[in-house]
C-alpha cells in the first residue's frame, strides 16, 4: 500500500482542484485569487456582464496573465508569435508552390 499525499484547493467550502504538488496547489490557487480580484475589477467597467460572465473572463485572463502583462506593455503575446509564425510558413509554401 502506497502512501499517497494530495494538495486540495478550496474555495467557499467548495473543491477546486487536487495537485500533488504543494508548489502546483500555491500557484493554482494564487490563480484563482487574481481571477477574483479581475472579475471585480471588471464588474465596475462600462460592459454589463452577469457574474457567471464575469467569473470565466477573470479566470481566462488569470490563466493568461503572462500574455496579458506582455500586452500592457507593447509587446506581442507568444500565442500571437505563433499565429504568425504560421502564417508567414502557409505564405512562404504558398510563394514556393507558385514559383
Amino acid at each position: 500500500m502506497a502512501v499517497v499525499i494530495k494538495y486540495i484547493v478550496e474555495r467557499n467550502g467548495e473543491e477546486k482542484m487536487t495537485f500533488t504538488s504543494k508548489k502546483e496547489a500555491d500557484a493554482y490557487d494564487k490563480m484563482l485569487d487574481i481571477a477574483d480580484k479581475l472579475s471585480d475589477f471588471l464588474g465596475t467597467g462600462p460592459v454589463g456582464l452577469d457574474d457567471n460572465q464575469l467569473e470565466e473572463l477573470g479566470l481566462f485572463l488569470a490563466a493568461n496573465k503572462d500574455d496579458v502583462m506582455t500586452m500592457l506593455k507593447g509587446g506581442v503575446p507568444a500565442a500571437s508569435k505563433k499565429a504568425a509564425a504560421k502564417t508567414e510558413k502557409k505564405i512562404k509554401l504558398a510563394a514556393e508552390s507558385a514559383a
